[in-house]
């Protein structure tokens, strides 16, 4: 079969500090996250809105000790997997490719060529799919295929998600279990699952399957947990003017609260790896926001990590995918469904979702040029004396 690496994806993290900023830049230049009508100004939105979040960005991650910890947790991951398949008689090497930050996807696919693999399992650290994480990172590898022709000598095979997957569901089940039974009255927990947001027009007009996956995997993981207690699953990190997944985490705990619910168990469901999302956001802001909402026992459950099951999972989806036909990532990205991955959208006139979403994209334009134009000093409100 020849040398057989794996490449696992994620997001990436700022190291430290000084990363933050540059880290932003990054994330808000892929058209995945911020979809604008004009690709020239992909870069120019980037530089500002990375300029102006920096500093609270900064400070957010103070609160977590100055950096990231997830390529530290993504390596362990790594190493945990590759030794695992070892022990399976899989002589693997495993791989980190970052989407935003070190070691970046091109950094990995370097690595790969240099280290002459022959075939190459893309395993993205994303249990759903959605075209803002797993979809931006396949895009950006078939942009690589396509410009290196000797990648084609690589023979690759992509697992776009598995959340269904048992032992996953298993190890996150077993998880939830260890924090119900802290509480003094378990089975009268609120367990509410807070998943990444994406905005609502991927899944109504780009076919982004991101939130049936994370409604399914939330009915799955309360399956396989095998407990009466109720759920709520809600949806967390919005950012800009248009309209994302809901409920959202914020407006779901003041419901809550409420409704009087005393005890809460928060489950990250969409993350497989401590970080700011489940640091910061989750333990710190949204504990307040219950706190204030009058909710007495706020607890999360942690992340997988390295949790046993979780590599065993991660194995097993290794050993299945080479064991199968391949799945390239034409296949992926581009399916007989009708998911889309940064499509070009046209047009709508009246009120419909597309010129709702198009409205808020001019207005946004419009505001950022107000603000290029007041910092710079020049313009045509300042020739016309406006400003």
């Amino acid at each position: 079969m020849g040398r057989v690496g794996v490449l696992l994806l994620n997001l990436g993290g700022p190291d430290q500090l000084k990363d933050v900023r540059p880290f932003l830049f990054n994330l808000f230049s892929d058209p995945e996250i911020i979809r604008l009508p004009f690709p020239w100004l992909q870069k120019p939105l980037a530089w500002l809105i990375s300029t102006k979040r920096a500093k609270i960005s900064q400070e957010n991650y103070k609160q977590i000790g100055g950096g990231s910890p997830l390529r530290k947790i993504t390596d362990a991951q790594a190493q945990a997997l590759q030794e695992h398949l070892q022990t399976k008689g899989q002589e693997v090497s495993v791989y980190v490719g970052m989407r935003y930050w070190h070691p970046f996807t091109e950094e990995a696919i370097a690595t790969i060529k240099a280290d002459g693999i022959e075939r190459l399992v893309i395993l993205p650290l994303y249990p759903q799919f959605s075209i803002s994480t797993s979809g931006s990172s396949f895009r950006l590898l078939e942009n690589l295929w396509t410009e290196d022709p000797d990648l084609s000598k690589i023979e690759h095979t992509v697992i776009p998600s598995w959340y269904q997957q048992p032992q996953y569901l298993q190890a996150m089940a077993d998880l939830i279990a260890q924090e119900l039974d802290k509480f003094s009255n378990p089975d009268q927990v609120h367990i509410f699952f807070s998943a990444h947001g994406v905005p609502i027009s991927y899944v109504t007009e780009a076919g982004d399957p991101y939130q049936q996956e994370i409604e399914d995997c939330t009915a799955l993981i309360m399956k396989t947990l095998n407990r009466p207690n109720p759920h709520t699953l809600a949806y967390q990190s919005r950012v800009g003017p248009v309209e994302w997944l809901q409920p959202y985490t914020e407006d779901a705990l003041q419901e809550l609260g409420a409704k009087n619910t005393q005890d809460l168990l928060v489950v990250p469901i969409s993350f497989v790896s401590e970080h700011i999302e489940t640091l910061q956001e989750i333990d710190i802001e949204y504990r307040e926001i219950a706190e204030e909402s009058g909710i007495k026992q706020f607890e999360r459950v942690p992340a997988l990590n390295t949790h046993p099951l979780f590599i065993e999972s991660l194995t097993t989806l290794v050993v299945d995918a080479l064991e199968s036909p391949s799945r390239e990532l034409s296949e992926v990205i581009r399916p007989p469904e009708t998911v889309k991955i940064y499509p070009p959208e046209r047009w709508e006139w009246g009120m419909t979702t597309a010129a709702e979403v198009w409205n808020g994209r001019l207005a946004m334009i419009g505001f950022i040029a107000l603000l290029l134009e007041l910092i710079s000093g020049t313009g045509p409100l300042h020739f016309a004396g406006l400003l």
